[in-house]
């Protein structure tokens, strides 16, 4: 379990996908929680990084749970998942402030996530809105922008959530590159034209 963690923390952190003390990663096992702790570095994941808890309570004696420990609970209570991860994808979060979703451009990302929700809320670091508003959004979806924060994939492992997290930025990636070669921010899905910044 360890070794997993420190696995796909050690990638999220080397790819980019969060700083140096942000993010999450979490599992669901029967009625308990495997979940990082609050401002844990997942690029160097040791044992003591690592909380368990209830699937409904945080019955933790440990109280540095990650502040998401709430939205985790609330996914996994209200969904088929058995694994999260919680990053902070530059490109992702830079294009949630502009749209309300995000199509994929290109074959790979078109093939693999059809649209990505971004969802908006007042709150958006473990708030109770998030923990109501986000679950309906990850059962018809493998992952989820929260507009301005990050993104929360579901899967069956870690490994596969974390395959969605590294698609998703890889679309927002390919989405900047392409709006700024061709000198604007024109949304492919819609009318609206957005001019590139002096």
């Amino acid at each position: 379990m360890l070794e997993e963690f420190k696995k796909f923390g050690r990638d999220l952190f080397l790819a980019g996908l969060n700083n140096s003390h942000s993010g999450n990663l979490s599992v669901h096992l029967g009625d308990r929680i495997i979940i990082t702790r609050r401002r844990a570095m997942l690029g160097h994941l040791e044992e003591g990084d690592l909380i368990e808890t209830g699937l409904t309570k945080n019955d933790s004696k440990i109280t540095l749970a990650s502040t998401e420990i709430g939205v985790h609970q609330a996914i996994y209570n209200n969904t088929a998942a058995l694994a999260i991860v919680h990053a902070h994808p530059v490109h992702a979060i830079a294009l949630s402030l502009i749209e309300d979703e995000i199509f994929p451009i290109d074959s790979e990302g078109s093939y693999l996530l059809h649209k990505i929700p971004v969802l908006s809320a007042e709150h958006t670091i473990g708030s109770q809105e998030i923990e109501q508003k986000l679950p309906p959004l990850l059962k018809e979806n493998k992952i989820v922008m929260v507009r301005g924060h990050g993104s929360f994939a579901v899967g069956s492992v870690l490994e596969e959530a974390y395959q969605w997290t590294t698609s998703l930025e890889n679309i927002c990636r390919i989405i900047y590159l392409t709006r700024t070669l061709r000198g604007d921010f024109k949304d492919n899905n819609s009318s609206k034209h957005k001019a590139w910044p002096n």
